[in-house]
């Protein structure tokens, strides 16, 4: 029978994983907008974007222009190849982390 502990520990690995290659995405994602639109860069805060220093609302103004998928009109056609990659993984990993959450109640209640 398999060990429900480590079926979780697997799906958490899983999660941490996809988090990481999530947000070796957006790295790439905001080099590549350095180099093809500028403005739009700083006005996402690029440069302080992974520092402690960096301003959570700007991060959003990312989060909400890749989400309302408004890169689609953008000029440079590897952007938004980029930004469609970081829209699926962000998905992706918020799918994973609300069934790890799901999993951890469920392992909480059943032992």
């Amino acid at each position: 029978m398999i060990s429900t502990i480590a079926l979780f520990w697997a799906l958490c690995v899983v999660c941490i994983v996809n988090m990481a290659r999530y947000f070796s995405s957006l790295r790439a994602l905001l080099a590549v907008l350095r180099g093809c639109d500028p403005l739009l860069y700083q006005y996402v805060d690029g440069a302080g974007f992974f520092t402690s220093h960096g301003q959570p609302s700007k991060q959003v103004r990312l989060v909400t222009y890749i989400w309302a998928k408004r890169y689609l009109d953008h000029h440079d056609d590897e952007f938004i190849r980029r930004c469609e990659r970081v829209r699926g993984q962000f998905i992706l990993t918020s799918a994973l982390c609300g069934l790890v959450v799901i999993s951890l109640v469920a392992m909480a209640i059943w032992h």
